[in-house]
């Protein structure tokens, strides 16, 4: 294995003589299937990761991770893939998840990218595309002025996406029926605090440790 990174091969090392040997018996259950009840759909950003952030065990968490935490609107299938569209759908009809979270966080690349491409600035050709799913709510945070622009973008591209999970019909339905709830989070990776979005307010709110 001489062109596996030493990094990598140290923690599976760890892993296999720490945690393995401490939930054996629970890797062994998870084989036969998976049946996770939170669903998150969180950004690729190697400093945020659900799982840590929740101390959540094996199976506990579904977890879609793309650059923004961004759910695109439902739309028809076409050429184009949909890869978190396909995660959502399988997390709410096949696995009958109970919660979707869609969780942002302090410092986002993908915001600052939509950020910069409001004022004319190269963002990349793969980036650009994507991150134009944040142009609604980029332009409610423009036209707010805010002395913060990330943050509030950050804040206003989870409401963004909790709108977006609403126009798919299997989404729309559990929820109404009661069998689904939405949830918006952002945390912020200096402090490790998390804020969650109270629904009747409309503001992130930090949730006490």
């Amino acid at each position: 294995m001489s062109n596996l990174p030493a990094r990598l091969l140290d923690g599976y090392r760890n892993f296999r003589n720490g945690r393995y040997q401490e939930e054996a018996a629970r890797y062994s259950d998870l084989a036969d299937g998976q049946s996770p009840k939170t669903m998150i759909v969180g950004c690729a950003d190697s400093r945020v990761d659900p799982s840590t952030i929740f101390a959540a065990a094996p199976g506990e968490l579904f977890v879609v991770r793309n650059v923004a935490n961004l759910v695109p609107p439902c739309v028809p299938p076409s050429a184009s893939l949909h890869g978190t569209s396909a995660a959502l759908e399988f997390a709410v009809t096949a696995l009958g998840i109970s919660d979707i979270v869609v969780m942002g966080h302090g410092g986002c690349g993908g915001v600052a990218a939509s950020l910069a491409g409001a004022d004319r600035q190269p963002v990349g050709q793969f980036i650009a595309p994507w991150v134009s799913l944040l142009d609604e709510a980029r332009g409610r945070v423009l036209s707010d002025s805010p002395e913060d622009r990330q943050t509030a973008l950050e804040h206003e591209g989870v409401r963004q996406s909790l709108k977006n999970l609403r126009s798919f019909p299997f989404i729309a339905d559990a929820v109404d029926d009661g069998r689904l709830g939405l949830h918006g989070a952002w945390f912020a990776i200096g402090t490790g605090e998390l804020h969650w979005l109270n629904t009747e307010t409309g503001t992130f709110e930090t949730v006490s440790a």
